[in-house]
């Protein structure tokens, strides 16, 4: 296809969004609303150039290909657990590891070392309106996300890390085509922690070739040279509270990071609790692609919300990927329980012994 045939259609998609999330919206009338069922149009939210766009590869929704087995959790064992190891790391805070870290008693999730994990991590009944069959979802909540016990009354995170790189004993280069689907429930409006901001995060740990700043020498003299960056694109829930607005209406929208400025920006209005399908995509070119539906159904091309080289990097491979928890950590309000399940990591192109699950590649649907 030619560049300018790619742009027409890539334009098409992005305009004809609104029309068909509106459809998608109007039949979860009895879910709860944030404020009016509306969405602003994505193709004024993508903020990469046209000439980033005309140069890179098509998106790929989340979810294509093959999923790999041994790095996903569907919660469904009713033995799942999860060993805290308290109390939890703040590296990020007070330089403080704090170890041994948490973990699962599966294998499959960790506690990240720079910023410790969610207070609560709890198997749960799987809310109503969840994937089909499904028995057992995951909740996270915190108090104290930043020092253990020590409000700081500042809006710290918590990090919940799916244990991908060391069990598949190596990165996932993104020749591959990886993508990462999950699910997420949104408790009602009223539920949730009154605090204008970030609440909730659904992130990629990706790798990269960069200048970076290196100490070298006795004097630990700092110099650039190039190496190995590690950076971590992603949506984030983020509500803005009426009690703090002054708006006649509470408001909730997708925050996503990030351009090739490292700036984050507004995604899609949320206009409707319950259950959401968010997905993250990497093409061979290093570009980001973000996805997000209300409901649990697969994720679409009307599902498309924008491509972006976060901080002008081009992913080269894929480590992981991670939920953040976050709160006012004042002491006395816990964050809002968001619910996750089914998490899953695909690829298009399996190399170097991947075990996957056989399942019938799409590009479109």
């Amino acid at each position: 296809m030619s560049r300018i045939n790619w742009l027409r259609s890539f334009f098409a998609t992005s305009t004809t969004w609104h029309s068909t999330r509106a459809v998608k919206l109007n039949s979860l009338g009895k879910r709860s609303a944030l404020a009016t069922l509306s969405i602003a149009c994505l193709s004024c939210m993508v903020s990469t150039s046209i000439a980033d766009q005309a140069n890179a590869q098509r998106p790929i929704i989340p979810g294509t290909g093959q999923e790999i087995i041994g790095v996903s959790d569907d919660f469904e064992d009713p033995s799942w657990r999860y060993v805290p190891n308290n109390p939890k790391s703040t590296e990020d805070i007070d330089e403080n590891q704090r170890g041994p870290m948490g973990k699962s008693t599966n294998g499959r999730w960790y506690e990240g070392v720079k910023r410790g994990h969610p207070d609560i991590v709890q198997r749960v009944a799987t809310p109503p309106g969840g994937i089909p069959g499904s028995k057992g979802s995951l909740l996270m909540r915190s108090k104290f996300t930043g020092i253990p016990g020590r409000a700081s009354g500042t809006m710290h995170q918590d990090d919940f890390i799916c244990n991908v790189q060391y069990r598949l004993k190596r990165r996932i280069d993104v020749a591959e085509v990886p993508s990462v689907t999950t699910r997420i429930f949104l408790p009602p409006v009223a539920e949730w922690e009154n605090r204008s901001g970030p609440h909730f995060g659904f992130r990629l740990a990706l790798e990269t070739t960069a200048m970076i700043e290196q100490e070298v020498g006795f004097f630990k003299r700092k110099v650039e040279e190039l190496g190995n960056e590690i950076y971590w694109p992603g949506m984030f829930i983020e509500f803005e509270s009426k009690d703090q607005t002054g708006r006649p209406d509470d408001y909730a929208y997708l925050r996503i990071r990030s351009n090739k400025n490292g700036g984050d920006f507004r995604g899609p209005q949320i206009t409707t609790t319950g259950w959401w399908t968010l997905g993250l995509s990497v093409t061979p070119d290093g570009m980001v692609h973000y996805y997000a539906s209300p409901g649990v159904d697969e994720l679409t091309a009307d599902d498309y919300i924008t491509s972006q080289f976060p901080y002008s990097y081009r992913a080269e491979r894929l480590r992981t990927f991670f939920y953040n928890v976050c709160s006012a950590d004042d002491g006395q309000r816990w964050s809002t329980s968001f619910v996750v399940d089914d998490p899953k990591v695909y690829v298009v192109r399996p190399k170097g012994g991947l075990k996957t699950a056989g399942r019938t590649t799409r590009t479109n649907r």
